[in-house]
């Protein structure tokens, strides 16, 4: 019984947390973007169950779109299919592959990307195109092929991206296009939560 009690204790801090959590989250912002993750399928993986059950996602998501109807902001989920930690924020390559151990990768185009850093952003402008333009929109294409990747999760160079070197800002947002074949469209899962959709209680 004891036990019970200190593992309910947890639970009510936790979801306190996330209560606190999403509402700052809602009230500062008028569109927020998620990644719309399997979480029932990634908590097979008993290494992994723990960490991301008391993470808490599924209970965010669902408190971020049910504060979203109520304050009237727009919550876009983004497939977990969409590689945006493969794909370079600044030019639009993809790499063909990344191990979860490679923490950091550069770019052909000479951009060291920070693998979380690059996704989050990734999957930012992902989701405020949907949310702009509607479901068919996409990234710009790359011009510089297949990034490359350092061994053991370094960089394979320092260099920075000769734009940014020469003053130019980076293409870092998604335009308004409908391109007959887009990275975006063809993933599956990209949704966009509408406020008449959901009932707050």
């Amino acid at each position: 019984m004891k036990v019970a009690r200190i593992h309910g204790r947890i639970r009510d801090r936790r979801r306190d947390h996330l209560r606190m959590l999403s509402t700052r989250i809602i009230r500062e912002n008028q569109t927020v973007v998620i990644e719309d993750l399997a979480v029932r399928v990634m908590v097979r993986n008993h290494a992994l169950a723990r960490a991301i059950s008391d993470a808490g996602w599924r209970d965010l998501r669902f408190m971020l779109e049910y504060k979203g109807a109520w304050y009237g902001r727009t919550v876009v989920a983004v497939s977990g299919w969409y590689p945006g930690t493969r794909s370079c924020l600044a030019c639009g390559a993809l790499v063909a592959s990344l191990s979860l151990h490679t923490r950091e990768w550069t770019c052909r185009c000479g951009v060291v990307h920070d693998r979380d850093v690059n996704a989050a952003k990734n999957i930012l402008a992902a989701g405020l195109a949907v949310a702009a333009c509607g479901d068919g929109v996409g990234p710009p294409r790359s011009q510089h092929g297949e990034a490359s990747v350092g061994e053991a999760g370094k960089p394979a160079r320092e260099e920075g991206n000769p734009r940014r070197q020469a003053g130019e800002e980076a293409n870092v947002g998604w335009p308004c296009a409908r391109p007959s074949a887009t990275l975006l469209r063809d993933l599956p899962g990209i949704e966009r939560s509408r406020s008449d959709e959901h009932t707050v209680r």
